[in-house]
């Protein structure tokens, strides 16, 4: 049974929280946070998809032990994981606390707020290749964008020709997001899902051309990029957060094959639409569960077998900042940039 100890009760926390008690072979043994409310469970975050964040604290027992301070439940030998839930400017400092301590890890995406820090933790994850760490990069396991994946890898309706991948939303409550300092603006706290979605079915782009505006902070609040990979396919996302008040939140994709067109949209009664040459448009039937519970119990099935991650690495997470700071690049300068 994995020993849990989680490190910041907002959404995330809160949401993965959740998916360890679904998870067989997972306990949750300690939380931490510097509210008072939230460590308590008098006061719970909310998430922008159902589901998010849905039990809590309130559902733990009375033997878990609580913190205000990270390090406190880093140190406590009860715990043998630590999933790092806290602010994108403070990834670094805790990830490498956990790994020093002897303890697995589990970070919360970004892995950190640029590339060279995320090389730092890299580092320090592979100085270490006992402890288990993952980048908890939730899109990689999310019913219908797993089967994308799968559908491009094998071919399944030809090669592809386009992609385009949107997700968009009203501005997060909270003077965490609002701050583009620390949390790298919409570019890199929600456009990011799909710049390593890109990643992970087309490979490393060598080029990437974008566009942005601010709006809402002082930070990119809306990108749209082209990313060049070596397919040659035109693949595209679009991330925005600068949507008015009460928008909600749209995640949807639409790639066109060679015999076949997938359109997913999370929003829709047939959440992912299969159109195939000459066939009717037929809905896809997908798992029930989100990606995080199932991010979650990929985890502890590597933590239980002893082996490092292969459907997401810290690598790969590191790769994705540095695609996003091209991306940041791109639009400062008005000019493509290579990678």
């Amino acid at each position: 049974m994995a020993k849990i100890g989680i490190i910041g009760l907002g959404m995330m926390g809160t949401t993965h929280l959740d998916a360890y008690q679904k998870t067989a072979g997972a306990e949750v043994v300690a939380i931490a946070d510097k509210s008072p409310a939230l460590l308590s469970g008098e006061a719970t975050a909310s998430g922008n998809i159902e589901g998010q964040a849905a039990a809590g604290v309130a559902s733990l027992g009375e033997g878990v032990a609580r913190y205000s301070e990270a390090s406190e439940l880093i140190n406590d030998p009860n715990v043998e994981v630590v999933d790092i839930c806290l602010p994108t400017p403070l990834h670094t400092e805790y990830a490498l606390a956990a790994l020093a301590a002897g303890k697995h890890v589990l970070l919360e995406k970004p892995m950190a707020r640029t590339a060279a820090d995320c090389q730092t933790i890299l580092d320090a994850a592979n100085a270490k290749p006992e402890l288990i760490t993952m980048p908890a990069m939730c899109m990689r396991f999310w019913p219908g964008w797993d089967w994308l994946k799968t559908a491009v890898d094998e071919g399944r309706y030809g090669k592809v020709i386009s992609a385009t991948f949107r997700r968009i939303a009203s501005l997060p409550p909270g003077g965490f997001y609002a701050n583009a300092e620390a949390s790298g603006g919409a570019i890199l706290d929600l456009h990011i899902h799909d710049t390593d979605f890109v990643q992970y079915c087309f490979g490393m782009p060598s080029e990437v051309t974008s566009f942005g505006s601010s709006s809402v902070t002082n930070g990119i609040d809306h990108v749209v990029t082209r990313y060049t990979c070596d397919n040659g396919a035109l693949i595209v996302a679009e991330g925005s957060w600068a949507m008015a008040d009460g928008f909600g939140f749209q995640m949807q994709y639409q790639v066109n094959f060679e015999n076949a067109t997938a359109v997913f949209d999370l929003a829709a009664e047939k959440v992912l639409t299969l159109i195939e040459k000459g066939k009717d448009p037929v809905g896809i039937e997908l798992d029930s569960a989100m990606g995080y519970d199932l991010e979650i119990e990929y985890f502890v099935k590597c933590l239980e077998a002893g082996t490092q991650p292969t459907q997401v690495t810290m690598e790969d997470a590191a790769n994705t900042v540095r695609i996003v700071e091209a991306e940041v690049k791109s639009i400062e300068t008005g000019q493509p940039v290579k990678l």
